[in-house]
């Protein structure tokens, strides 16, 4: 019996041991396409946070963050989420070449978003600095 408890906390010790071998190889291999992607544009935004002050409730606010490549490489945005179904975000969808600009759009709509207000949009992308976020912020009052 003290034979079959042996073996199988062998098996369990060499299954580990392999499994952690296997998952330092991927992601060498992930680190490895990545740095590939991200060999030189860089995004630099003109303002990264916008202030809208004071809002009835239910108009909509708009603004749009411009940023520009700075780097030798282009830039694609992959992804852009916002932190709140009301607010919307659209982009550049096209390759930025290194010199050229783009744009994020944000519309906040602000029925029902009484209050002071903080919406954070995500964006990203191939970049040296991958994740970036632009913030909307202002207070919203009542009708």
């Amino acid at each position: 019996m003290n034979i079959l408890k042996s073996f199988f906390v062998c098996m369990a010790l060499a299954t580990l041991v392999s499994c952690g071998n296997s998952g330092s190889n991927e992601e060498q291999a992930t680190d490895t396409i990545g740095n590939e992607l991200t060999q030189g544009g860089k995004i630099e935004f003109g303002e990264s946070v916008y202030d809208f002050g004071e809002v009835k409730e239910g108009e909509v606010v708009e603004h749009v963050y411009a940023y520009t490549n700075t780097g030798t490489e282009p830039v694609i945005l992959s992804q852009v989420s916002a932190s709140c179904g009301c607010t919307t975000p659209s982009y550049t969808q096209t390759p930025v070449l290194p010199g050229k600009s783009g744009e994020v759009k944000v519309s906040f709509d602000s029925n029902g978003q009484v209050g002071k207000q903080q919406k954070i949009v995500t964006i990203v992308s191939n970049a040296e600095n991958r994740v970036m976020t632009v913030q909307l912020k202002g207070e919203v009052l009542p009708k």
